[in-house]
């Protein structure tokens, strides 16, 4: 961005009902400020995404993956071609930042060293008083102020896409002019989720990218929803990615689930999928690496910012309660790879400029979704939603 805005004490929500197409625009219409701004200033698609995808093998790349998608959820092509017609945005703008890094991996323009640690950082926290899900979500520091909160109820007269819905409830948090589904997310089945992002050095096409598939995720109803999304049977995901995961009405006692998602390949035509299950009296960490996967990954900072974040969970004492949830979220270390970032932008020492923009605490015993936009250690949250629709 060309004038930073920083971090700031606001998350504007929008409540909104229709069909896809016009829950989409009303989104961008609300929004259209943030997310003109953000586009303009956004230097990874106007300097990377946009000249590769002009023309030749990226053009291709560009309108395999739009018929791919288009084929299998029209729903979210419209609710994208609604978010672009309300803030006034070409759709092949938003298109190609839902592509993401699919683009310079397939085109072979990777640099190890470029792939910045934009990722987020989970902690499940299984106790008999705790059943806690935390997530700092954490991108480069220009998108500080470039996020809001969708409270959607989109209804449609027919079946749509693959999975057949014709209804969908949900809250998420949305960065400017992306889908929601991405971030960390609450449905009306009750499912609660977070997103991590991993970048595997080989990915393919024509396969669904990542947003999409997180996407799709809200209306999951049960684990096996879940399990059938992100294997998206007929085409699988074009990248690799991280989903943390419950139900808060499931029978029995709580349990957590984290998956781990790895592209399909040219001779598959789905997902590779691992699921590790979380039970009472356990926790887990998940950062931007495979865990359990044997999926070689891009490298660079990425890579280095998730071993580190992961050394300093492994050293510190395991989560029993929220304020210790609230503590390892808020931790930093003299290492610029922490799990809190406050990337300032005058600080030359700084490795990567990435930043935490939001913490997520979904609290499953007390039902509510609270968010933070500063170290929650310190700060109370900014707003706290019930976990109800």
């Amino acid at each position: 961005m060309e004038i930073p805005v920083g971090r700031r004490n606001c998350i504007p929500i929008i409540y909104t009902k229709g069909t896809h197409y016009e829950v989409g625009f009303d989104v961008g219409r609300t929004f259209k400020g943030l997310i003109q701004d953000f586009i303009k200033n956004n230097s990874i698609l106007n300097d990377e995404y946009i000249p590769l995808c002009s023309a030749g093998e990226g053009k291709n790349l560009y309108n395999d993956t739009l018929n791919c998608v288009r084929e299998n959820f029209p729903q979210y092509i419209r609710e994208l071609e609604g978010i672009a017609d309300g803030s006034e945005v070409s759709f092949n703008k938003l298109f190609l930042l839902h592509m993401g890094q699919m683009i310079p991996t397939i085109l072979n323009k990777n640099d190890s060293n470029d792939i910045l640690g934009t990722g987020c950082s989970t902690i499940c926290c299984n106790e008999p008083n705790t059943e806690i899900l935390g997530h700092t979500e954490d991108a480069n520091a220009n998108t500080l102020g470039y996020f809001y909160l969708v409270s959607a109820h989109i209804i449609e007269n027919e079946p749509q896409g693959k999975w057949k819905t014709t209804e969908e409830r949900f809250i998420s948090l949305c960065y400017a002019g992306h889908l929601p589904g991405f971030t960390m997310n609450y449905n009306q089945h009750g499912l609660v989720y977070s997103i991590n992002v991993i970048h595997a050095r080989q990915v393919y096409q024509p396969k669904t990218p990542e947003y999409f598939l997180c996407r799709a995720l809200l209306t999951a109803k049960n684990l096996s929803d879940i399990e059938n999304i992100l294997k998206d049977k007929g085409c699988g995901s074009s990248v690799g990615f991280s989903v943390n995961a419950t139900f808060l009405d499931e029978p029995g006692e709580r349990i957590f689930y984290n998956f781990e998602v790895g592209p399909s390949s040219t001779n598959s035509d789905e997902s590779v999928l691992n699921k590790l299950v979380i039970k009472r009296g356990e926790h887990s960490f998940h950062c931007n690496k495979y865990l359990r996967l044997k999926i070689p990954e891009i490298g660079g900072l990425l890579t280095a910012s998730s071993d580190s974040r992961q050394n300093v969970f492994e050293k510190l004492t395991p989560p029993k309660t929220k304020n210790d949830v609230l503590r390892l979220l808020s931790h930093q270390s003299e290492d610029n790879f922490t799990i809190f970032r406050d990337y300032k932008y005058n600080d030359v020492k700084a490795r990567e400029p990435i930043a935490t923009i939001a913490i997520g605490i979904f609290d499953c015993k007390g039902r509510t979704w609270s968010v933070y936009t500063d170290k929650p250690e310190n700060n109370d949250p900014l707003i706290v939603l019930p976990l109800k629709l």
